[in-house]
């Protein structure tokens, strides 16, 4: 009783167990780590995959995947930075605009060609890369309007506006996913799509939903970013879509669909920030991170599967 106990427990909590022992570790070799100077600099660079992850999470509940959120990234900062020549905030609402539009382009590709949305995503996601160089001519967009930087550069208690904004997308969709029907009927649809057709749920509109959350998400990044340096290329957030989907993998949502939460994201992408922050701190070679990401990767799919397995 008390082991099968503590293997739920371990199972439903493992991902914090994991952080703190991490976060120990660093702290005895690194004074700085704790600092609130670097504290505040490592939330604030985990902000913009953060908010892409949230996003992806969405999806891969859903039993679907979305490979074009670093393309998505790239067309809404290169949109908001060329609208913003005309007017910062119109760029800001129209780049968050853009990518809520792709994400509802994908959704209707899915659909309509019924291609897997592995190989769907992938080819969206060269069309969208397309797409950005295409309206920046291969050139960087730079942003004269100071007051364009706001979004990405100012702070409130002393953190910047890009985390905060990050925290509440994330209440917001953990809510929906947590306590809503359509939560519900996402966890659904990625047990079992047919089961859930079945029972009145509206499979393609909610898969839809998951889409349109995802492009919205990465291309909120995408403007936060470009906001932050008042500029944008089209070369930018190239290998973010799979930064995002180990942040979720390795959080414990399960790559197979109908499991997984928002606040399990959450944790592996500050755990993955974490890693790059200790590697920076105590001189390691960054070449090392990607053999640590892949083993992180790896090892989450893994216990996923044999979990599945012994459930079965």
């Amino acid at each position: 009783m008390i082991l099968s106990r503590l293997t739920g427990y371990l199972s439903r909590y493992g991902i914090l167990v994991a952080y703190v022992l991490l976060v120990l570790a660093i702290a005895v070799q690194s004074d700085r780590f704790l600092t609130k100077r670097n504290l505040l600099n490592l939330l604030d660079q985990a902000a913009p995959l953060g908010l892409i992850a949230v996003g992806v999470t969405l999806c891969i509940i859903a039993g679907i995947f979305d490979l074009s959120t670093g393309s998505v990234f790239a067309v809404a900062a290169v949109v908001a930075a060329k609208v913003a020549s005309i007017n910062p905030w119109a760029g800001l609402v129209a780049g968050v605009g853009v990518g809520a539009l792709l994400g509802a382009f994908n959704a209707l590709v899915m659909s309509s060609t019924g291609v897997n949305s592995f190989i769907g995503t992938l080819s969206t996601s060269i069309i969208f890369r397309g797409i950005a160089l295409l309206t920046t001519s291969g050139l960087i967009v730079s942003v004269a309007d100071s007051g364009y930087k706001t979004l990405g550069t100012e702070t409130f208690l002393d953190a910047k506006l890009s985390v905060w904004i990050f925290v509440v997308v994330a209440v917001i969709l953990g809510l929906t996913l947590a306590r809503t029907t359509l939560g519900r009927s996402l966890y659904a649809i990625g047990g079992n799509a047919d089961a859930a057709r079945l029972v009145g749920i509206r499979v393609g509109s909610v898969r839809t939903f998951a889409y349109v959350m995802s492009g919205t998400c990465a291309a909120l990044a995408g403007v936060l970013t470009s906001s932050r340096t008042g500029s944008a290329q089209a070369d930018i957030g190239i290998g973010l879509e799979l930064s995002a989907i180990t942040a979720v993998v390795v959080g414990g949502t399960s790559i197979f669909g109908g499991e997984g939460a928002i606040w399990r994201t959450v944790v592996g992408v500050v755990l993955l920030q974490t890693i790059g922050n200790a590697f920076n701190l105590l001189g390691v070679d960054p070449t090392y991170k990607q053999v640590v990401q892949g083993g992180l990767i790896l090892a989450a799919v893994s216990i996923d599967h044999l979990v599945r397995r012994r459930n079965r």
